[in-house]
């Protein structure tokens, strides 16, 4: 799924799971050109907070003066009930052209830093993580409490919607605001009425209408120093993870500039010209300027003076230690960058990160020498360089691209790193970004190469950990990924595939049903069983009650016969409504596809939502109570997850059960790069009580007849080596088809650089012979259909050999 991204990345993995967009709602009158909600901190006085207040600050994008008398802004929680009402806080006065004004809220008992002098004050408690706020022509309370109805109220001038606000302007809500964290719009002050886009979470930088921000500070504080204090940024770094200077202020710290960021996390990087010997301390801090652009450019010589702060992007990431709220002397311009250190297949090392035997990393002392992730931080915001990068990760819609430092490391055939282990990390993988948002960033699939040399800052986020913030970006060297096609299977071999076709809906454009459609009939060369995951009810995210898919399957399979393939035949149960998890009013759920020219699906009655089915013994063999059925419904291993689907299908007069499946995702499970190491995989312990509940189901259609051909296949989300797997084959009962690839081969997604399998094909003893393949036609891909490959298996169901 696609997750929304704090400020450190530049809003927005999966983990290893997909979401598509929900539905827009109706759209507010023209977005703002002048007045606008330019930031909104709700975590004031709260444990752990540092400001000791709320705060709503305005902008004006504008070139007059805009009056506010009369004015309001107002909050309404993010989950309004039939009670609640909007609280109003009056506004005076006006905010100059290119000015700020400061509205602070309530105070907690939490917190040291004051705000600085507000412009207007309110006595709103607003929520640190999920809220509307509305800045308001007239003082009136609002009454709305859906976006449409929202959008129709023409004395709204602005307004944001954070958390998981249901008030909100655009696709979603502005994502992260937390204790710590507010949400802000960018330097720009764009507003293009998509809070999702337009603002992201980072420390709160409240500024009032003087120019000032907490702590007294203000443009051209006569307390800038123009000499270098006693503190370098080495010391600020320290030998761990975390700043020996955490919380402290510092004063004329000297560095040169060697990279600035305008959009996302706004804010400059400086590093010293003078290291120390210690390969543990980073020469490179990030100086964090909130929602103020950055008024220096690189080669600047600068003191820097402010608060060190370690900033983690959610709770179970590393932290990025910065300097908060700075002042800055700028003493000369165009000085000589320092050197950049150069990782390459010899500079980093083959281990990854230390145990803390799952607890916290960030107080073992740093040993770069030894592990890849220590290296990372001990040049945390430094200048690095890296050469003839093979590409690992296609470039994603946020402008990045994973590539390797290691050519050798663990190399799949079609270019990409594999993923074979929970011990064995590939070290050499890098996220690569571009600071110059001027040039078009490439379009890279797996397999190409980043030639010539990429120099940067190292930089880490939420979202991949350690990346590369591009000054200087290698050229692409194209090596011309080709989308694979599968052979067709014979009139004696019985194809069947998986797919996950990542939440398709009927209001989805026609282009992604016909991309989809030619992955089935072209490049899947048109299988007798399509058993499809992420298929939703006829509209979608839209919550009305709806779990029907009849329009949806009906535009697929026409789309599918538009693209040279057979009029397949459908079979589903529809879920209860809302109780089969994936996207809030989608009704996910798995659905099987078939070639009624080809093989004929057993039609059982009795199946629906919450009856399990089970084997049924007869004289001829092992049937099912019901086709098509559920396994174990209303068992726990299933709630708010997709139920797996039984079919029984006759292929030249033989039985095959098929069984599609989509296990719980990975949301949830710590990081590989986080602060938590060994990391903890807490959604696995759902998966493996589902694989026991399929495997479990498999065992009773062998024991009713042990030569029974079971095909079990789907999204499992999980490994060849993982527990779940090891829940699912328990007893020999089934045989992951996976591993019987060249290790090269075994996988059909790719993660953060890493190759690695989440979709399977399994067979029963039964099945005695069969040819396997995944399909490589989106997971590579820049340009991509679905983030899965699907994967096909041609059966001889008459082989006995």
């Amino acid at each position: 799924m696609h997750i929304s991204r704090p400020r450190s990345i530049l809003l927005a993995g999966a983990v290893a799971v997909t979401l598509s967009a929900t539905a827009l709602p109706a759209a507010f009158a023209a977005p703002s050109s002048t007045a606008v909600i330019s930031e909104v901190y709700g975590g004031g006085g709260n444990s752990g907070a540092t400001l000791t207040r709320d705060f709503v600050e305005l902008a004006n994008a504008g070139s007059a003066a805009y009056d506010l008398s009369g004015f309001s802004v107002q909050y309404l929680p993010g989950t309004p009930s039939a009670g609640s009402l909007w609280q109003v806080s009056a506004l005076t006065g006006s905010v100059a052209p290119g000015g700020r004004y400061l509205v602070a809220q309530a105070a907690g008992t939490g917190g040291t830093v004051a705000l600085p002098t507000p412009d207007a004050t309110g006595t709103v408690a607003m929520s640190a993580t999920s809220g509307t706020v509305a800045l308001v022509s007239g003082t009136t309370p609002l009454t709305c409490k859906t976006a449409a109805d929202c959008a129709a109220d023409t004395r709204i001038v602005d307004l944001v919607g954070y958390g998981s606000a249901v008030v909100r302007e655009g696709s979603g809500p502005a994502a992260g605001a937390s204790a710590t964290a507010s949400v802000a719009r960018g330097t720009s002050l764009a507003d293009t009425d998509n809070n999702a886009a337009d603002l992201a979470a980072g420390a709160p930088t409240p500024v009032n209408a003087a120019g000032e921000t907490s702590g007294g500070a203000g443009p051209g504080d006569p307390g800038n120093p123009t000499e270098p204090g006693t503190v370098r940024v080495h010391d600020i770094q320290g030998t761990t993870r975390v700043s020996p200077l955490n919380g402290q202020s510092v004063t004329g710290v000297p560095g040169i500039v060697t990279g600035v960021r305008t959009t996302g996390s706004r804010g400059f990087w400086i590093q010293d010209a003078t290291p120390d010997a210690d390969a543990r301390t980073s020469e490179g801090v990030f100086v964090y300027t909130g929602s103020t652009a950055p008024s220096v450019a690189v080669g600047d010589s600068v003191l820097v003076s402010g608060k060190v702060d370690e900033y983690y992007p959610s709770t179970t990431t590393q932290s990025i230690t910065e300097i908060t709220a700075p002042r800055v002397t700028v003493l000369s311009s165009g000085n000589a960058l320092p050197a950049p250190v150069v990782l390459d297949a010899t500079s980093v090392p083959d281990a990854y990160v230390p145990s803390a035997g799952g607890g916290s990393v960030d107080a073992l002392a740093l040993d770069p020498a030894t592990y890849a992730l220590d290296l990372y931080e001990s040049l945390e915001g430094a200048r690095v360089q890296i050469a003839d990068t093979r590409v690992t990760g296609a470039t994603t819609a946020y402008d990045e691209v994973w590539v390797t430092v290691k050519p050798n490391e663990n190399p799949t055939r079609r270019g990409g790193t594999l993923y074979s282990s929970y011990t064995d990390q590939n070290t050499g993988r890098i996220k690569v970004m571009s600071l110059d948002t001027t040039r078009p960033f490439p379009v890279a699939n797996v397999g190409d190469e980043l030639s010539g040399t990429t120099t940067g800052v190292m930089d880490y986020a939420s979202f991949g950990g350690y990346n590369l913030q591009a000054t200087e970006l290698g050229t692409l060297t194209d090596h011309h990924l080709r989308r694979e096609v599968t052979r067709k299977q014979r009139d004696k071999e019985l194809a069947v595939a998986t797919y996950n076709v990542e939440n398709l809906d009927a209001l989805d454009e026609q282009a992604k049903f016909d991309t989809l459609a030619a992955g089935v009939a072209v490049n899947l060369s048109s299988p007798d069983i399509v058993s499809l995951e992420e298929i939703q009810d006829d509209n979608g995210a839209v919550n009305d009650g709806t779990v029907g898919s009849e329009a949806t399957l009906k535009r697929f399979t026409d789309a599918i016969v538009a693209a040279g393939g057979p009029q397949y035949a459908w079979r589903y149960i529809a879920p209860v409504d809302g109780k089969d998890g994936g996207e809030p009013g989608g009704n996910i759920r798995n659905v099987f596809l078939f070639n009624p020219e080809r093989v004929d699906f057993v039609d059982r009655a009795g199946g629906d939502a919450t009856t399990p089915v089970t084997a049924v013994k007869t004289k001829k063999g092992v049937t099912l109570s019901a086709s098509p059925g559920r396994i174990a419904p209303t068992n726990d291993a299933w709630a708010d997850s997709r139920k797996p689907l039984v079919g029984e299908f006759r292929f030249h007069g033989k039985p095959v059960f098929v069984i599609g499946n989509h296990f719980t995702s990975k949301g949830g499970d710590q990081p590989l790069h986080g602060r938590y190491q060994e990391p903890k995989r807490s959604s696995e312990t759902k998966r493996v009580k589902q694989a026991t509940e399929v495997n479990t189901f498999v065992t009773s259609l062998l024991a009713a007849d042990k030569s029974a051909r079971v095909i079990t296949l789907g999204d499992l989300n999980d490994f060849a080596f993982s527990p779940t797997m090891d829940a699912l084959t328990d007893g020999q009962v089934l045989k992951p088809l996976i591993t019987t690839l060249p290790e090269e081969e075994q996988y059909s997604y790719v993660y953060e650089g890493n190759s690695q399998t989440l979709d399977h094909i399994l067979t029963s003893p039964g099945v005695y012979r069969f040819d396997y393949d995944v399909v490589h036609i989106n997971a590579e891909f820049a340009d991509q259909a679905s983030d899965h490959d699907p994967q096909i298996v041609r059966v001889d169901v008459n082989a006995r050999d």
